[in-house]
C-alpha cells in the first residue's frame, strides 16, 4: 500500500513539474534569447531597438490573438492572410470615400473594418460548422477567397493613406514608443478580458477541453465555434488597421506572411494545438519570441534562413514540451 502511494506521489510530482515547465518555458526562452543577443550586440537592449521590435510585432500580435481563440476551441483558422488583405483594402477605400482624414467622417472606416473582419470570420465559422468541413480546410479556402477579392477590388494597385492623424499611429510617440504599440496593448487587454471574464471565453475552453462533455452539459458548441471565428476575424481586422498604419499602404499583399507568424507565435507561446490550454498572454510571449529572433539575427548580422531554421526548431520543441506522448497512441 505504501509503495502505491509513493508511486502515485512521484507521478503527481512529475505531472506538476511538467506543467510548471510547460507554463514557464516560453518566457524563459524569451529571456534567454534577449540575454544572448544583448551579449553579442549591446545595441539590442536600446529603447530604439525595442520600439522597432514592438512596431513590427503589433499587427502580428492582433492576428495571433484571433488565432488563439480558435485554437483554444480545438480548431484552426488559416484565413488570416485573406482576411487581413480584404480588411486593409476595405478600410482604405472607405477611408478615402468618407473624406480621407480622421478629422472628417473617415473615422467611420474604423468600425466598418471591424465589422468586415467579424463578418468574414462569421462566414468562415458557418461554413465550418454547418457544412461540417474541417476548420483548416474551410478557413484556408476562405483565405484564398479573401486574397482574390482584395486583388479584384484593387486591380493589383496600392492604396495610399496619407492622413497625418491616422499615420500618427506610427509617428506620434509616448515614452519613445509609437501609439500603435499602446493600441495593440489595449486590444490585448480586451482579449484577456474576453478570455477570462466572459461566458464566451470560458466556453472556448469548455469546447477545447472536451466537445462531448460540453455538449452533454448543454452547451451549444456550434454557436460557440461560429462566435470564436467571428471574434478571430475582428482581431484580424485590427491587425489589418495596424499594418496599414505602419506602412501607410493597403494592398493585396498586406496579409502576406501572417499565417506563418501567427501560427508559429501561438504554438511557441505554449497554446496547445488540440485546444483547452493556453491564452492571450502565452501568445504575447510567443509573438515576442518570433520577433526578437528576427530582430536579433538582423542586429548581429545573420541571414534570414537561419532565423527560419531557429523558429522551426522552437516550434518542434514547443510541441514536444506541451504534448503528453504517453497518452497518445497515434499521431494524426
Amino acid at each position: 500500500m505504501t509503495i502505491l502511494e509513493t508511486s502515485g506521489g512521484k507521478r503527481g510530482r512529475a505531472a506538476i513539474g511538467r506543467e510548471v515547465l510547460v507554463k514557464w518555458a516560453p518566457l524563459l526562452v524569451l529571456l534567454v534569447l534577449c540575454g544572448i543577443f544583448a551579449l553579442m550586440e549591446p545595441r539590442f537592449l536600446s529603447t530604439r531597438n525595442f520600439a522597432r521590435i514592438l512596431i513590427a510585432a503589433s499587427p502580428a500580435l492582433m492576428v495571433a490573438i484571433g488565432v488563439t481563440f480558435v485554437i483554444i476551441m480545438g480548431s484552426i483558422d488559416l484565413s488570416m492572410e485573406g482576411t487581413v488583405s480584404v480588411c486593409a483594402v476595405a478600410f482604405a477605400l472607405c477611408f478615402l470615400w468618407f473624406g480621407g482624414t480622421l478629422a472628417s467622417w473617415a473615422w467611420l472606416a474604423l468600425p466598418i473594418t471591424l465589422l468586415v473582419g467579424a463578418a468574414l470570420g462569421f462566414i468562415n465559422g458557418l461554413i465550418h460548422v454547418k457544412l461540417k468541413i474541417p476548420s483548416f480546410m474551410a478557413s484556408l479556402a476562405m483565405g484564398f477567397v479573401g486574397t482574390g477579392l482584395a486583388m479584384v477590388t484593387t486591380g493589383g494597385d496600392r492604396i495610399r493613406i496619407e492622413d497625418e492623424l491616422f499615420r500618427s499611429l506610427l509617428t506620434e510617440r509616448i515614452l519613445n514608443f509609437p501609439l500603435m504599440v499602446y493600441v495593440a496593448g489595449i486590444f490585448l487587454l480586451i482579449a484577456w478580458f474576453i478570455q477570462t471574464r466572459t461566458t464566451l471565453g470560458r466556453n472556448f475552453y469548455a469546447v477545447g477541453g472536451g466537445e462531448d462533455l460540453a455538449v452533454a452539459s448543454g452547451l451549444n458548441v456550434n454557436r460557440v465555434r461560429v462566435m470564436g471565428f467571428a471574434l478571430a476575424g475582428m482581431f484580424f481586422s485590427v491587425g489589418a488597421l495596424l499594418a496599414v498604419g505602419r506602412i501607410g499602404i493597403a494592398e493585396t499583399a498586406t496579409g502576406n506572411n501572417f499565417m506563418f507568424l501567427s501560427i508559429t507565435a501561438v504554438v511557441v507561446g505554449g497554446t496547445a494545438l488540440w485546444g483547452g490550454i493556453g491564452g492571450v498572454w502565452n501568445t504575447l510571449v510567443g509573438v515576442l519570441i518570433v520577433f526578437v529572433i528576427g530582430n536579433g539575427m538582423v542586429v548581429i548580422g545573420l541571414p534570414g534562413y537561419v532565423q527560419d531554421g531557429v523558429l522551426g526548431i522552437l516550434v518542434i520543441l514547443a510541441v514536444i514540451l506541451s504534448t503528453d506522448r504517453k497518452s497518445i497512441s497515434f499521431v494524426k
